[in-house]
């Protein structure tokens, strides 16, 4: 009869408190990259979590109680689909995979859970590059890696504790060997035509500007410092008054909400002199096909339109940096004819709205009688000195919305401003259009390049004139001239000697030539150009196949590299060796001769069995001796010092056969 012994594997030592602590850290610094485009409350639960777990093993060890992990996977999960709409897309797919980080500390208690915990760490780590690939966010990404590394390390067996800086110098040094590799890759791995997530969503980036505007929409815009585009000019910079940037022109008024045609009136023709302004803009994602394009822009790049507002678009909406050439007329005579059809159009009011502006516009008209430009002045004289004050915070307003601002509140920002003065010039019978883009920008003397903000976002209004055109007559002006002068964080500073926002925004203008170069360099190394990267070495093209013979040769001398570092360079002494040498001599001398190729244990416990009374003196010399030379990459000084001593001290007896 064969018996059959069953046995019962051993549970698994738990890990040190500074191995979870160095994983604890590794989830904070994921939470942490992710906190940006996680919902708050979502952030402040997960940290609440995380925090608990820790304090729990401190006090108490041991994992978390089974009972509670599936209803904290299954409430997580029920978070997501009500904030986000469905469990799938990069959003809700991000937060799951933080949330779900975070949850499995609830059962790390082992070396294996702690690995698999570090390992989806950096997973997930590196999806925070989904949202942005720039310079800020990548380095913190990848720093974000050294607490896994020090994690990982941690878990060694018999590894010694040390202060957490020195954790992290070996995971930092790491870091810094893989940075060849990783440039290596970055440039000749074959890129695709698209990423392997798809485009970006809707909300990935947008500029703010939209087809239609309503008082007070521009609020938080006007507050976003975030670079919406780059402009190089060919030759001298435009002056501040004419660093309007066109994007969207707007005829249609419902008391409240401007908005663009659905069809447009008459081509407008354009007449310009000989100086013209030739520039190329470098455009932020926005989601949008809208082409901010100086005043007035006579043409259109490849792959889009101008329409006859002079309104330049893409063929595709913008879902990464667009570049493009253009050229404008800074002096200009636009549609010096206007048509029935379009005069209708830029004097139409909706009726009932507004009957205290509309008296006002009809008292301008019979006092100044056909005179279009006297009204005009009046309109800004009222805004000059009618005690208005430019403020991004205004009272808000009712249905009859630029009564309220003209006669009541008095503040707000450029919206308000424009709104109300194409309101009245309707009024008084003066075809007028509101038009948004961007004003100003911040001329980088080091990139030479104009940094215009989403705080740079304006709004003016378009009148037309007898024997002019339509003329840009911008209003906010008249209230706060600096606004055109020195831009839109002068604006909001205006009054003051010195700004710690001001001194903070032009340090950060100053940084974006870094930004530039990173956007044009790293970013925008797409698969065109890897395709043509080898293009000053007479390779036109650069298909797959030398890229792939590229990155052989390139990793191969890499490996080359390594391979002759680690032959030149002299060992050592190793003194743990050496003492393993002297007990070698010494058993040999007892009857028991290391074998070739016999490993240390094997050694020891055969010098144990040939020398009984000495079996204890040889088990705990094996250990050590294993210790050194396996658990640690640098020895701790106080255990070498004790073997060396034991091996010294050890005098075994001869075998008696």
């Amino acid at each position: 009869m064969i018996r059959l012994r069953l046995f019962r594997r051993r549970p698994k030592p738990p890990i040190d408190a500074r191995a979870f602590d160095l994983l604890c850290l590794t989830v904070a610094v994921v939470l942490g990259t992710h906190a940006a485009h996680l919902p708050l409350w979502l952030t402040a639960a997960l940290a609440a979590t995380l925090g608990t777990r820790w304090w729990q093993r401190r006090r108490h060890g041991g994992r978390a109680p089974a009972l509670l992990k599936l209803p904290l996977v299954a409430l997580l999960s029920g978070a997501v689909v009500f904030h986000y709409g469905s469990l799938f897309g990069r959003e809700p797919g991000a937060a799951l995979a933080v949330g779900l980080l975070v949850l499995k500390l609830l059962e790390t208690e082992t070396g294996r859970d702690a690995r698999v915990g570090a390992a989806f760490a950096c997973f997930a780590l590196m999806t925070a590059l989904l949202f942005d690939q720039g310079m800020v966010t990548t380095a913190l990404v990848a720093l974000g890696l050294l607490p896994a590394l020090a994690t990982l390390r941690a878990l060694e067996p018999a590894h010694p504790a040390a202060s957490l800086p020195r954790e992290m110098l070996p995971a930092l040094a790491l870091l810094g060997a893989s940075l060849p590799l990783a440039l290596m890759a970055f440039v000749l791995v074959p890129r695709l035509s698209s990423p392997l997530w798809g485009a970006p969503g809707a909300s990935a980036a947008r500029t703010g500007l939209g087809e239609d505007m309503s008082p007070g929409d521009f609020t938080d815009l006007l507050t976003d410092d975030r670079p919406a585009m780059r402009v190089s000019f060919e030759g001298a910079l435009p002056p501040p008054a004419q660093r309007y940037f066109r994007a969207f022109v707007m005829w249609n008024y419902d008391g409240r909400r401007w908005s663009r045609p659905s069809a447009f009136g008459t081509a407008a023709t354009i007449e310009h002199g000989t100086a013209l302004v030739r520039y190329t803009i470098s455009l932020e994602a926005s989601g949008q096909r809208a082409l901010p394009a100086l005043d007035v822009p006579l043409d259109a790049p490849d792959q889009a339109t101008i329409n006859a507002d002079h309104e330049v678009s893409s063929s595709h909406p913008v879902n990464e940096t667009l570049i493009y050439s253009l050229r404008s007329a800074p002096v200009y005579r636009l549609q010096a004819d206007l048509d029935e059809r379009d005069r209708r159009r830029g004097l139409r009011l909706p009726a009932g709205f507004n009957p205290r502006a509309q008296a006002l516009a009809s008292r301008w008209r019979a006092q100044f009688g056909g005179d279009d430009a006297a009204i005009v002045r009046a309109a800004l004289n009222l805004f000059h000195d009618g005690g208005f004050n430019y403020t991004l915070a205004p009272a808000p307003l009712g249905r009859d919305a630029v009564d309220d601002f003209l006669f009541s509140t008095h503040e707000g920002f450029c919206e308000h401003y424009a709104s109300a003065f194409t309101v009245l010039m309707r009024a008084a019978g003066i075809p007028a259009r509101v038009v948004t883009g961007y004003q100003g920008g911040y001329w980088n003397e080091l990139g030479h390049y104009l940094l215009v903000r989403q705080s740079d976002a304006h709004a003016w209004s378009e009148v037309w004139l007898p024997g002019q055109g339509w003329r840009r007559v911008d209003p906010t002006a008249a209230v706060r001239p600096e606004r055109v002068s020195r831009g839109a964080a002068a604006t909001m500073n205006a009054g003051a000697d010195w700004s710690p926002n001001e001194w903070w925004l032009g340090m950060r203008n100053r940084w974006d030539v870094v930004n530039r170069w990173w956007n044009q360099g790293v970013i925008g190394f797409d698969a065109l150009r890897q395709h043509g990267m080898l293009t000053p070495f007479g390779q036109s093209e650069t298909d797959p196949g030398m890229l792939g013979l590229l990155l052989a040769v390139g990793g191969s001398l890499f490996a080359a590299l390594g391979l002759a570092w680690a032959m030149w360079k002299r060992p050592a002494a190793d003194p743990a060796r050496a003492a393993m040498q002297r007990l070698e001599r010494r058993l040999a001398a007892a009857g028991v001769a290391r074998r070739p190729s016999e490993g240390p244990q094997h050694y020891f416990s055969r010098a144990a069995r040939a020398l009984p009374t000495h079996r204890v003196e040889l088990d705990q010399l094996m250990r050590t001796y294993l210790a050194l030379r396996y658990a640690y990459d640098e020895p701790p000084a106080d255990l070498l010092k004790n073997f060396r001593r034991a091996a010294r001290d050890f005098r075994p007896r001869r075998v008696v056969k």
